[in-house]
Order: C-alpha cells, then sequence, then structure tokens
C-alpha cells in the first residue's frame, strides 16, 4: 500500500528535441494541487492545475492527449511511434522519460 497521497487525474506531456521525446507526467491531487513528474527524476509541486500546466507550456511541451497525427507529423514523428512510459514506480519510470524514436526511413 502506498502513502503518496491520491490523485484525481494524471495526464502526459511531451516535448520534442529532434527524434527525442522528452515525458513529463502531470498529476492533479485531491486538494488541488498538481504535481509534475520530469525527465530529471525530479517531482515538481504546484499549487494549482493551471500553474503545472502554464509551466509546462512556457517550456515547450504539450499534451499527449492533444495531439493530433498532424501536430505530430509537425514536431517530427508519428503518434503510432509514441505511448506514455510505463513503470512500477518513479524510479523505473524515471529511465523511461526520454524517448530515443528511430531514424526517420
Amino acid at each position: 500500500m502506498s502513502d503518496a497521497p491520491h490523485h484525481v487525474s494524471e495526464e502526459w506531456w511531451l516535448a520534442s528535441l529532434g527524434r527525442t521525446i522528452v515525458w513529463a507526467r502531470l498529476r492533479v491531487r485531491e486538494a488541488g494541487t498538481a504535481e509534475v513528474f520530469d525527465s530529471d527524476g525530479n517531482t515538481l509541486v504546484y499549487d494549482s492545475e493551471d500553474t503545472a500546466r502554464a509551466m509546462l507550456l512556457d517550456a515547450d511541451f504539450v499534451a499527449f492527449d492533444g495531439l493530433d497525427e498532424d501536430d505530430a507529423l509537425e514536431r517530427g514523428f508519428s503518434l503510432a511511434e509514441l505511448s506514455p512510459p510505463e513503470g512500477g514506480n518513479d524510479e523505473v519510470l524515471r529511465t523511461r522519460m526520454l524517448q530515443s524514436l528511430g531514424a526517420r526511413a
């Protein structure tokens, strides 16, 4: 059993650097605060979901669920190449927060 606070929602965000995808996980907590787990393994806490979203947008991240294929292609990849990272815990997940896509055909 985890003693971590419960979250009410979770979203994946991404930024692209060439053919490398940098992932970030946004969680909104029951109290309305938000946490962003970043590719360095840090959990950044914000006073609200809006503040966390603004931080991600300022860092050129976009919501994965908001991307369509045209948006992805403009960024240099296809949605078929992507899926958010998975891991049993944040330490395992940290090693998967950077995704290198293969060379373009």
